[in-house]
């Protein structure tokens, strides 16, 4: 057993428990008389939707050999005693659901699966699917089934280096920096005085990295590393043309209202 999978499975078992410390963190009785790779103590699952699991990660694990195990607890947990129960080592991962913290979700991940899925992948998996908005409108259940979908997907590709797919909420953000992106450049765009050129290419190419980015940087490239999909990609680049074109026409609405302004 790695030492570092033992200390974060200790730490997390740990922290969850000091939120009620009634109970000790190593309770061996508190475990299943049979294998089974969920242990659901807190009652998250339906019994068809625990059999689903079970199902589930057997057939990952004898499928591909990696080890997805889920714990979910409240008042009491086994503590240390699942590392025993589970066998678990460096390709194991314990997801841990406890309700009782700001987030639902934890994760101890042996040095095998922390290769393929850095650090920032497992904070982010953690903000995405653990938070209390996201269980809110999905359930407890449904936060920890997404959250090992998202695992297992990028188990399949051979590692992820952030979690597939795009919530609305960071498409959006995304839309946002593009329009921010196309208005630095619609304005650096703008004919300077005694120039024959209707666009000012040497100020835009001079605002490049502030307005490339946040278009390309910012705007695209958490689309295109979250997802195939074309349609947010192209809503994008449609909003910084549009945002650049809007900011460029500014300047000639100006030049028609200052002669209208001196007579």
């Amino acid at each position: 057993m790695p030492r570092a999978f033992t200390l974060a499975l200790s730490l997390i078992l740990a922290l969850s428990t000091w939120v009620a410390p009634a109970h000790g963190a190593n309770n061996p009785e508190l475990l299943p008389d049979e294998a089974t790779p969920v242990i659901d103590l807190a009652r998250m699952f339906t019994p068809i939707q625990r059999q689903a699991l079970v199902e589930e990660l057997d057939t990952v694990e004898a499928r591909s050999g990696w080890k997805l195990r889920v714990l979910t607890q409240y008042d009491r947990t086994p503590g240390l005693a699942v590392k025993d129960f589970w066998g678990v080592d460096e390709r194991s991962l314990v997801l841990i659901a406890d309700s009782r913290g700001g987030n639902l979700l934890n994760f101890s991940v042996g040095d095998d699966m922390f290769a393929l899925l850095p650090r920032n992948y497992w904070v982010e998996l953690q903000t995405r699917f653990g938070n209390q908005y996201y269980v809110r409108d999905h359930g407890e259940d449904g936060a920890i089934r997404d959250a090992l979908a998202a695992v297992e997907t990028c188990l399949a590709r051979g590692g992820c280096r952030v979690v597939p797919g795009l919530p609305q909420e960071q498409w959006v953000l995304t839309l946002i920096l593009s329009m921010v992106g196309g208005v630095v450049a619609g304005f650096a765009a703008h004919p300077r005085p005694n120039s024959t050129s209707p666009v000012a290419w040497t100020w835009v190419l001079l605002l490049a990295p502030l307005w490339g980015v946040m278009f390309i940087i910012f705007g695209l490239g958490p689309v295109l590393s979250r997802t195939t999909d074309w349609l947010p990609v192209t809503r994008n680049i449609l909003g910084f043309t549009g945002a650049a074109i809007g900011a460029y026409l500014t300047h000639l609405l100006r030049e028609r209202q200052t002669p209208t302004q001196e007579g």
